[in-house]
């Protein structure tokens, strides 16, 4: 497994300074936060870009996203517009993974087959642009009680029913617990359709009060870790983990010390199930 650090835990410091980070704690890779290469390419290259990656020796594992790719209705070119863009920059600086993000619910009256067709025309679509630059869809549900797809079970439905072999599973761990996503979901999962495993913790709040900002380093928390790497290690999967957590706290810190907890955390968590790449 490799493991990866997320430039959301970091989410006030630089790009440059996440790939430092990344390689001076002990990270093989890093899911980069794309607003932070808009900022960075408004001054340096493509080339610059995959030389910062290359130079550390740090894999650029995912470009952290593309939001609320649903129910766009005729702004949807947008989304179309945003893969483009980030395609061409992944190809440039070799990274295999987009993140697309799940859509709020257009309205409380609409069904699960309406919400279901809307998405696997928007995925179908999207993994059509996504083959023009040979890469692959990551695609999360969202816990908090406003999205349209909250658990694993109703992400997989819509991945099978669209049928696009680019485009996999996101498993954020908040979301998971927020959305009341159920263990035995995890089990009926296929390992090679997860593409991206989000570790994180939350606080002991009312599932209502969980925000990104309630997010705790792995195992200082709530939410049922031991259980879920067991069930993912149950059916096998041995595919990437970053550590995401959008806590302001932490944002306030010294960055390498962010990186360097993070990874301290996720390793007591994810050591008792699965064999991290060291590099």
């Amino acid at each position: 497994m490799i493991l990866a650090f997320h430039g959301a835990t970091t989410k006030t410091s630089s790009l440059e300074t996440d790939v430092m980070i990344s390689a001076q704690a002990g990270y093989q890779a890093l899911e980069v936060w794309a607003e932070k290469i808009d900022v960075y390419l408004a001054t340096h290259s493509l080339t610059q870009l995959n030389a910062l990656f290359v130079d550390q020796h740090v894999l650029p594992l995912t470009i952290n996203s593309i939001e609320f790719v649903a129910f766009q209705g005729n702004e949807f070119h947008k989304i179309e517009a945003q893969l483009h863009k980030l395609g061409k920059i992944a190809q440039a600086i070799g990274c295999a993974t987009i993140v697309i993000v799940a859509s709020p619910l257009p309205g409380r009256t609409i069904t699960w087959e309406a919400v279901k067709e809307e998405y696997v025309r928007v995925l179908q679509s999207l993994s059509q642009i996504a083959k023009l630059y040979e890469i692959k869809l990551t695609f999360e549900f969202l816990g908090f009680g406003w999205c349209s797809v909250r658990t694993p079970r109703a992400a997989y439905e819509i991945l099978q029913a669209a049928d696009c072999d680019n485009i996999g599973l996101t498993l954020d761990a908040a979301h998971f617990y927020n959305g009341g996503g159920l263990l035995s979901e995890i089990e009926q999962l296929d390992p090679r359709r997860i593409f991206a495993f989000h570790l994180n913790d939350v606080e002991d709040t009312p599932k209502e009060a969980i925000s990104d900002a309630t997010r705790l380093f792995p195992g200082e928390g709530v939410i049922p870790l031991d259980e879920i790497c067991a069930r993912l290690k149950q059916i096998r999967y041995d595919g990437p983990t970053s550590i995401e957590i959008f806590r302001p706290e932490y944002w306030a810190w010294e960055p390498l010390r962010v990186a360097v907890e993070a990874r301290k955390a996720a390793m007591r968590v994810l050591g008792r199930y699965f064999d991290i790449d060291q590099g």
